[in-house]
């Protein structure tokens, strides 16, 4: 777990050194505080981050935090279903305040909202039956006509995957919490995706899937929280994080989710 965390404290000082404004008098904490609650948008197929449990509620590090992150606030949470593909126009159209779940920085997002200070560091690796973790190690052993990626729909692996591979058929496979049983049932050869969650995936598959041993991640990213634009919002979030990752109280729900 330390990769994915590795850097972040420097990162975070850095971003969080950010002094209080004074509320705008339409802005978004304050028309938070006044309607008593935080919407929350999130896909729930993504784990560790958000995802459902058995019984149908949300579950993950990100949905621990953003329960936090509300009574941080003094408000409730309203947790408010999105996809990979609709998110950001979801988040446009204003349905809710914060989206998180394991979300990427990039400069779509960015230029939407606000992003918080990171709670991830982490890039693309591919994920494969174990009998195949030896052929699919760069970009270019996968980018074969005979191997099949399967990816979901919408989100950054889907991009990784239209730019990096030309020659390998994709499939789009509409459900990401079923999208590694397509690998397993020898229906795809590989999928390209966060580092956590192929190690992740690899972990829950028991000894079916392994996350491929490639030199180095593919790409490098950083997933934070995307915000409604509005410096207090901004910085109330980004002094809550901080002390989130300072204190271990992230990593801990992070830990607790991979279990």
């Amino acid at each position: 777990m330390r990769r994915f965390l590795a850097g972040l404290l420097v990162s975070v000082a850095t971003m969080a050194a950010v002094p209080f404004h004074a509320q705008a008098a339409d802005g978004a904490l304050q028309a938070i505080k006044q309607a008593g609650v935080l919407r929350v948008g999130t896909t729930g197929d993504y784990k560790p981050f958000s995802y459902k449990g058995a019984d149908g509620a949300l579950v993950g590090a990100d949905i621990e935090m953003a329960k936090d992150l509300a009574t941080s606030l003094g408000v409730k949470v309203e947790f408010v279903p999105t996809t990979w593909k609709s998110l950001l126009e979801d988040f446009k159209a204003e349905k809710f305040d914060v989206a998180l779940g394991g979300i990427t920085v990039n400069a779509d997002r960015a230029a939407a909202g606000d992003f918080s200070v990171p709670n991830v560091s982490d890039g693309k690796r591919p994920i494969a039956r174990c009998t195949d973790k030896d052929k699919f190690t760069t970009v270019e052993a996968i980018d074969q006509p005979t191997t099949r990626v399967v990816v979901n729909p919408g989100g950054t692996n889907e991009k990784f995957a239209r730019q990096s591979f030309t020659k390998a058929p994709i499939e789009v496979w509409p459900d990401n919490k079923t999208i590694f049983g397509q690998i397993a049932a020898n229906k795809a050869d590989v999928m390209v995706t966060d580092g956590i969650e192929a190690d992740l995936q690899a972990k829950l598959s028991g000894g079916v899937l392994c996350a491929v041993p490639v030199a180095k991640p593919f790409t490098h990213f950083e997933n934070a929280y995307l915000l409604r634009k509005d410096p207090a919002l901004k910085a109330a979030v980004d002094q809550w994080m901080t002390t989130a990752l300072s204190s271990g109280a992230w990593k801990a729900k992070l830990d607790g989710a991979m279990q």
